[in-house]
């Protein structure tokens, strides 16, 4: 009896083992982060503030902020420097994350427009997971400051030309008072990195 007990003891130990040392290794999740233009590239420029410094700025603290072990946060432009759109595309690939997003800031004529939206490509292979996650990050990032606009489709040449799901996310307006103060805040930059971080984990 005792050499039974003693017996299913030593196999419990060995299942037991088996199960921690051999349990599955979880890939890094991997996504890439583009901060919209560069160099003499300044994008939307109204008001003293530039497009390219607050995609960058943004950018930066979804990396700083990001604590999971289990996502790699990759800059696609780190710094203030001119980047051609193959050039992007070509480390994109090279990569071959998970996702892209390209960050970026919006203007209108009208002062009165206003809020945040997302466009993907219409490629089919990654058309679904594309549109999920781009309703996922408005959602979240939409609410109280920014208004929540919509889903579109472009064929913006990162959208068609990356090998994985992508979304273009236009973070609001530079020519809208409302969306300008929060898009150059401090508190503003922060609430929009960490919403976009916690969509993507």
């Amino acid at each position: 009896m005792k050499t039974n007990i003693k017996i299913s003891g030593i196999l419990s130990a060995i299942v037991l083992f088996c199960l921690f040392a051999f349990k599955p290794f979880e890939e890094k999740k991997v996504i890439v982060i583009d901060a919209g233009h560069g160099g003499h590239d300044f994008g939307v420029n109204m008001h003293g503030f530039q497009e390219k410094n607050i995609s960058e700025a943004i950018a930066k603290k979804i990396k700083e902020f990001n604590k999971d072990s289990n996502l790699e946060i990759v800059l696609l432009r780190d710094g203030d420097h001119f980047m051609e759109l193959s050039e992007r595309v070509s480390i994109i690939n090279n990569h071959n994350p998970d996702l892209v997003i390209s960050l970026h800031v919006n203007a209108s004529k009208n002062a009165d427009t206003n809020g945040v939206e997302a466009y993907i490509a219409s490629k089919k292979i990654f058309y679904k997971k594309s549109k999920e996650t781009a309703e996922k990050i408005v959602n979240e990032i939409s609410g109280e400051n920014l208004l929540k606009r919509r889903i579109g489709e472009a064929p913006f040449y990162i959208l068609k030309n990356t090998n994985c799901p992508a979304l273009v996310l236009e973070m609001g307006f530079l020519s809208n008072n409302n969306d300008r103060e929060y898009l150059i805040s401090e508190n503003g930059q922060n609430e929009i990195a960490t919403k976009i971080l916690e969509s993507v984990k």
